[in-house]
């Protein structure tokens, strides 16, 4: 049965239970992301893995650039491999199982990293393994989800990854400042520990839940795919085979795998001109690469010891006040996405981060924090406005974009491509952050301004607004001559009038009716 209906499409609960128990690999991500932070400033942790003048005064421990450079960075190494090979491993084993899969690889990491005693190799290498199911997930969770999912609620959905993401960051915090009273290595392993029982709730959880039928009509296994659909819709079992939407659907996705199945796609063809193709791919990159020098990474690695250096008495609690902005500004993301697109929320947040990291520079830079109590606060309220703005759009916004930009006979590859950029920027700037704010301190924060400040000009220039339309509908879009990115939210395809009607569409229209080789030709653009 339905649980409700979104422009007067049936909505299943299992469309819901899907987005939800997909996104635990995003709550994998964050909490691994959240901890690190707090980690690097237990005692016991500093005792074992940091240079030491005495070996029980932790005061008398530090790391050196390159140690904690390499110790939060070598995740993001592990997850550019992941990334790559995950949404081939997809295709290969199925979107489910795929994701089991790396939450075993993910498992093995946390057990190297507690079984840690005092060597730091040991414990980055321990990231290292973890980073590659993590990288892995990125690829193959969005990519489910936006096949799964329908179109009508596809973007809230999809923000789910982000959101999850957002509640691992908060519920790494929490428990870190819960556990840094306990003595001994409990401080730190416990945390880290804790990380084994999200990856086994997807992994089991996950095979629960319906394959994508988009991978299931690949396979040509129309029934299951049919199947499939019915459950995300909510349309009982016995109305299967005369329901408009679930034939609508499959239909198009039948078609679509056809012409795919004639030109044979590809790893190479991500980079063809044809089709928009290379377009595609190094948009989404560069989205994927701006996304990581917003600077919200910034906060989220390096937060406790920024925090720390302005003064803050206690800069575990101030992580999670930052945490906690976080992850309930993400709902307002859910929102966000689906009233006003792709396009509008990304040119906006960009401006609005773009405006506050500008302000915490210009404080830190203009009066040292440590000595004026009101530059230190003003510093921790930009923070909190900035990440405000990141969590409700260039958070989730980036990550909806990944799963619903590329066509489906290359969606992995590219996917996979777009994944692979957010990882390696992820990774240069874990390493590098020591290494540039021991030079500039918080000057840092008008690089970041700058980039949030470009990436606002990419996406008004370059990138198509794809919101309510199916992914088949989203491919045609961009390979419209007619369409420009700033017109794109009034595209509809032949024989539509709005994309309110694309929704609402009975089956009839013209465009379910074209042949393999007709999909080659540009649609016209309804204005």
């Amino acid at each position: 049965m339905a649980l409700f209906y979104a422009h007067g499409v049936p909505i299943g609960y299992t469309a819901v239970m899907l987005a939800l128990m997909a996104s635990m690999g995003g709550f994998i991500f964050g909490y691994d992301t959240g901890q690190i932070s707090d980690i690097l400033l237990m005692d016991d942790f500093l005792l074992r893995f940091a240079t030491c003048s005495s070996a029980t005064d932790a005061s008398t421990c530090h790391f050196s650039i390159t140690r904690e450079g390499l110790i939060v960075s070598l995740l993001s190494i592990g997850t550019l491999i992941g990334a790559l090979l995950g949404a081939r491993v997809a295709d290969w084993l199925g979107r489910r199982w795929a994701m089991t899969a790396e939450c075993v690889i993910f498992i093995v990491g946390v057990i190297v990293q507690i079984a840690a005693e005092h060597s730091w190799p040991q414990f980055a290498v321990g990231r290292l393994i973890g980073g590659l199911g993590i990288g892995a997930l990125s690829a193959a969770v969005p990519m489910y989800q936006a096949e799964t999912a329908p179109p009508q609620i596809r973007g809230a959905l999809t923000t789910t990854y982000q959101l999850f993401i957002t509640l691992g960051i908060l519920i790494a915090y929490c428990f870190s400042i819960g556990t840094r009273s306990i003595s001994g290595s409990g401080s730190w392993r416990v945390v880290i520990g804790l990380g084994i029982l999200w990856p086994l709730i997807l992994g089991f959880g996950i095979l629960t839940m319906p394959e994508s039928p988009r991978w299931l009509t690949v396979k040509g296994r129309y029934d299951e795919a049919r199947i499939s659909l019915a459950k995300s819709r909510g349309i009982p079992m016995h109305e299967v085979d005369d329901n408009k939407f679930i034939h609508r659907e499959l239909e198009d996705m039948q078609r679509v795998v056809a012409y795919e199945a004639e030109v044979k796609a590809g790893f190479l063809e991500c980079f063809k001109p044809a089709h928009k193709q290379l377009y595609r791919t190094l948009l989404m990159m560069t989205l994927q690469m701006f996304q990581q020098l917003t600077g919200a990474n910034y906060f989220f690695y390096y937060g406790a010891t920024v925090f720390q250096s302005v003064g803050i008495s206690d800069s575990f609690v101030t992580q999670i006040v930052l945490g906690a902005v976080n992850f309930v500004c993400t709902f307002g993301g859910l929102y966000i996405v689906e009233h006003y697109g792709r396009r509008l929320p990304l040119i906006i947040g960009g401006l609005w981060q773009s405006m506050w990291l500008l302000i915490f520079a210009i404080a830190g830079t203009a009066k040292d924090p440590t000595t004026s109590k009101g530059i230190g606060d003003l510093m921790i309220v930009s923070a909190c406005m900035f990440i405000l703005g990141f969590s409700m759009t260039w958070g989730p916004g980036i990550w909806i974009l990944t799963g619903e930009t590329f066509p489906t006979r290359t969606r992995s590859y590219q996917a996979s491509l777009a994944a692979g950029s957010n990882w390696m920027w992820n990774f240069l700037l874990a390493f590098f952050t020591p290494f540039i704010t021991k030079a500039i301190k918080y000057k840092y924060g008008f690089v970041f301004a700058g980039c949030n400040f470009a990436g606002v000009v990419i996406v008004y220039f370059f990138l198509y607004e794809s919101s309510e339309l199916s992914l088949e509908n989203v491919d045609a879009m961009y390979n419209d001559p007619n369409c420009k990115p700033w017109t794109s939210s009034r595209w509809v395809p032949e024989g539509f009038s709005s994309r309110d009607h694309v929704i609402a569409d009975d089956g009839t229209a013209q465009t379910r009716d074209m042949s393999p080789t007709e999909m080659k030709e540009p649609r016209a653009e309804k204005v």
